[in-house]
């Protein structure tokens, strides 16, 4: 008999993350308004997410122990807590004078606390549920994400218009707090392995194995979190970076274009998640290439519009639906590697592989927005040359993949 997929305690971890990560979005959409605000610089604040985000990317390995030696239930719901508490001293400490330094330090906070939640939360998954439904468990989750990425900015932004920053700042304790609730009821086996001996000695071990396991006796897992990595750098680059310059500066459109932009990227990542969680018994591994090769026919076509067609509205149409197509492509690719990673790892080092895949992913989208920052600053009067070579090159990627999956796809059927 085939496992449900919404047992009790998957229920209790989709109710809390759609809680934590609706809190987190309208934390940081206000957090975001305040600064500039106050600075009138949008740099600065950018300077800032760009510092915060380091102790996500150094501490991911040391969160991915944390995942696989302690209780996974406790250490989200400790740090569910600690977000809440953090974010409440922030607003009890804040004053006009201190604003942006306080919101500077809450996010450096955010940021250590979150690199030891992802791994754990993504640990879980292949702890609660088995076979297919981990990859439906992931697209249930990805969706959640996605619903609270279209929600939070709206709903955040009419609270902050309101009320201010506090009450933003409260409400998302709340949901934090809410969040530590349902965790609290989480029931799931004890860890596999206890903190023992010298922490150093333990770390520098855990640290061996776990990167002895992704390069000699599962280099699979390294070369889809490479596929990952690479497919992550086109598509965030171009999307991140290309969108709001192509809508606002190329085409000279207004904010409510991107705005009405941003609202379809995020609907076609629930909708890419959604196919993802339907196809999981007819999308064979075999045919992930054609997933990434979907992805470069997309910013083909994107590029091409700026080639053989004229009109501003014409081409944001046809842009639209071309990022879009690689918005909800992308959700489906990730869904199904990151489910393959979690079925080949073994419980014992799920925490630590997650947390590799979070690092590794972290730092290929800084990279893509710094690199199609300046190609699209080079060739801002001919963006064809950078979105039609960019797909050339995912498409490219996918074509070279194809072996590569193929053979994982044997290896699985003989199991």
């Amino acid at each position: 008999m085939e496992q449900k997929l919404f047992t009790k305690n998957f229920t209790l971890l989709v109710l809390g993350q759609a809680s934590s990560l609706f809190g987190n979005g309208i934390l940081r959409l206000a957090l975001s308004m305040h600064v500039l605000e106050v600075t009138g610089s949008a740099a600065v604040f950018a300077g800032i997410l760009s510092i915060a985000a380091i102790p996500t990317i150094l501490l991911s390995p040391v969160g991915g122990i944390l995942a696989d030696r302690a209780d996974r239930r406790s250490v989200m719901a400790a740090l569910d807590t600690l977000t809440g508490m953090a974010v409440l001293c922030g607003a009890a400490f804040m004053s006009g004078s201190n604003a942006v330094t306080v919101i500077s330090v809450l996010l450096v906070i955010l940021s250590v606390l979150g690199a030891f939640e992802t791994p754990t939360v993504q640990a879980c998954i292949p702890q609660m549920l088995t076979g297919h439904n981990i990859i439906k468990g992931n697209a249930v989750v990805n969706q959640v994400a996605s619903v609270s990425y279209l929600a939070a900015p709206l709903l955040g932004g009419i609270l902050y218009a309101a009320a201010g920053l506090k009450p933003v700042m409260y409400a998302s304790v709340v949901c934090f707090f809410i969040t530590a609730l349902f965790e609290c009821f989480i029931k799931l086996g004890a860890s596999v392995r206890d903190f023992n001996g010298n922490m150093l000695f333990m770390i520098k071990n855990d640290l061996s194995d776990s990167i002895g396991f992704i390069t000699k006796e599962q280099p699979d897992i390294m070369k889809l979190l490479l596929l990952a990595a690479f497919s992550r750098f086109f598509v965030m680059g171009v999307t991140l970076v290309g969108l709001p310059f192509i809508v606002r500066t190329v085409l000279g459109l207004d904010a409510k274009f991107y705005g009405g932009a941003e609202s379809g990227l995020a609907v076609a990542t629930i909708l890419g998640s959604i196919a993802a969680g339907l196809l999981t018994r007819k999308l064979r591994t075999g045919r992930l290439p054609y997933v990434l090769a979907a992805m470069g026919v997309c910013i083909i076509l994107a590029g091409a519009v700026f080639r053989f067609f004229h009109g501003a509205l014409v081409k944001y149409a046809v842009i639209l639906a071309s990022f879009c197509g690689m918005q909800g492509a992308i959700s489906i690719f990730s869904i199904f590697a990151v489910s393959m990673i979690q079925q080949n790892t073994p419980n014992e080092l799920i925490g630590k592989i997650m947390a590799y895949t979070s690092a590794v992913t972290m730092c290929a989208q800084p990279a893509g927005q710094m690199v199609y920052g300046c190609l699209f600053d080079r060739f801002r009067g001919s963006v064809y040359l950078v979105l039609i070579p960019s797909g050339v090159a995912v498409c490219f990627m996918g074509l070279l993949a194809t072996g590569f999956f193929r053979k994982l796809e044997e290896r699985q059927e003989a199991q």
